[in-house]
């Protein structure tokens, strides 16, 4: 339904930075955005939003469930029931969506085994270590200056008035 929304090309480098999302926060990206251009008011039930992107409703309600505990969503019960965004998408971030659903956006530090005694490779692996801290960092302010708006006015530039 996007454009391979499991890679992100982070910008703000020379080479920039690229984040895999796993298949949970992509689903989840597409729920949102579903979500949020059905207005904040209406309530969308999870048979619409999966009819609107081929997400099976088991998956999809597993997703809602951990977006409703991390307090990006609501749920509604009764005869209008459904979802809704507990909040506008101009203020959801990427980074709260994909951290409420894949966990901590991290950078793990490869562990070099052999000769990790001499004194070059301990100052390699701090170089190394500050330089992923330092692409760390970069990749969680894109994904935090990033909402679920910026998303649909770049896919769906008509809706933008409606989001904020």
């Amino acid at each position: 339904m996007f454009h391979d929304p499991t890679t992100l090309t982070v910008k703000g480098s020379a080479r920039g930075a690229v984040l895999r999302l796993n298949r949970t926060a992509e689903y989840g990206i597409e729920g949102l955005i579903v979500l949020a251009r059905a207005g904040r008011e209406r309530s969308t039930m999870l048979r619409e939003v999966s009819r609107a992107t081929s997400i099976s409703e088991t998956f999809l309600s597993k997703i809602f469930q951990k977006l409703v505990r991390s307090g990006l969503i609501r749920s509604r019960r009764g005869f209008r029931g459904g979802f809704l965004l507990a909040r506008p998408a101009s203020q959801i971030t990427l980074r709260e969506v994909i951290e409420a659903l894949q966990g901590p956006i991290s950078f793990p530090v490869p562990r070099w085994e052999g000769s990790a005694s001499r004194v070059s490779d301990r100052a390699g692996r701090g170089l190394l270590q500050q330089v992923l801290e330092s692409a760390q960092a970069r990749v969680r302010g894109v994904l935090e200056e990033t909402t679920v708006a910026d998303l649909i006015a770049t896919a769906f530039p008509a809706s933008r008035e409606k989001l904020v």
